[in-house]
């Protein structure tokens, strides 16, 4: 079968023909439907987050969701034919576990066909699509878990989303269902429109230019340093900053501002399994409709440059069967 494999940034990503996966004790095996296209894997193919990766060569891939086709040993609660999502182990509230993080720990969704262990597999509702459920696994999932749990968003609350890329513009939607007052902000003008569908109050280009807004809490999905270095300084006093993006590896901030003004700082990571159901059943109730594009099983190497370069209006996903 064929499957894009990652073994070090001087080869990059690269297509390959491979076994097809056999299952071993407590795991299934999925014909892949769909696989999203993450900035997370961009991150790897750069080399900026070797220490994620458990295998090489490594199929990449952690948005996946497919159809149940073979059944391993001691697997009772699936069946042939389920349709079924891909959970990513390990949260805001838990150690990272990388070793059973798909496409991290084990060969992931950009391949026809992938072994998972049954624990980390999700049933889907008749009416998400496979490409909804492989986006929500990660993109909608982080926004959701960042907004609800790390940000604590509620009618009360002003909340600033920093990047309004696939994962912001969930954070934008997650916010407003939670009853926040949301404030869109990011360079690329032409995503405003999107985010203001989404639930955006407004939009701006910098954080500056929202001087006179009064927010409760700032969620930055682009990470950038500057970005949220802006951010603690833009929260009110007493306020909460909530790290999403890694666009760098290291940020300066300002001590004067954390300590005078009572800033609190808050990472977050992914999501747990019952988020997971919660964040699926709001796409089954039409509540968050996730923008997607689809793009070629063959140029899923040139999507994530166009992901790298934040040329993407929503989440890209391929469908690796097609």
């Amino acid at each position: 079968m064929k499957a894009y494999q990652f073994e070090d940034s001087a080869a990059g990503l690269q297509l390959h023909d491979v076994p097809i996966p056999t299952p071993r004790a407590g795991e299934v095996i999925l014909t892949v439907q769909a696989a999203g296209l993450c900035h997370t894997d961009c991150h790897i193919i750069n080399g900026h987050v070797n220490e994620w990766i458990r295998k090489r060569p490594i199929t990449l891939g952690h948005e996946v969701a497919g159809i149940v086709c073979v059944i391993g040993p001691g697997v009772t609660n699936f069946k042939v034919g389920d349709r079924v999502a891909v959970s990513l182990p390990g949260h805001s509230t838990e150690e990272p576990d990388w070793d059973n993080a798909v496409g991290m720990g084990f060969d992931g969704g950009y391949a026809e066909k992938i072994a998972v262990a049954g624990r980390f597999v999700v049933p889907m509702p008749q009416n998400v699509s496979f490409a909804q459920a492989a986006v929500a696994g990660d993109s909608i999932l982080t926004a959701y878990h960042a907004v609800v749990a790390e940000a604590e968003a509620d009618a009360t609350k002003t909340v600033g989303i920093v990047g309004l890329g696939g994962v912001g513009l969930n954070g934008a939607r997650v916010a407003a269902l939670q009853g926040a007052t949301v404030y869109g902000v990011d360079i690329d003008r032409t995503k405003f429109d999107e985010a203001m569908r989404q639930g955006a109050t407004a939009c701006f280009t910098n954080l500056a230019d929202a001087a006179h807004i009064r927010f409760d809490v700032i969620v930055d999905f682009a990470g950038v340093g500057t970005t949220t270095a802006e951010a603690v300084k833009a929260v009110k006093a007493g306020g909460r900053v909530v790290l999403v993006g890694m666009g760098t590896p290291r940020v300066e901030l300002s001590t004067l501002a954390i300590v005078t003004r009572r800033i609190q700082i808050h990472g977050s990571l992914g999501a747990s399994i019952a988020e997971f159901g919660q964040v699926l059943e709001l796409i089954s109730k039409g509540l968050i409709v996730p923008v997607l594009e689809e793009i070629p099983f063959g140029d899923v190497v040139e999507g994530l440059k166009r992901v790298e370069r934040s040329e993407v209006s929503g989440r890209l996903f391929t469908r690796p069967n097609k």
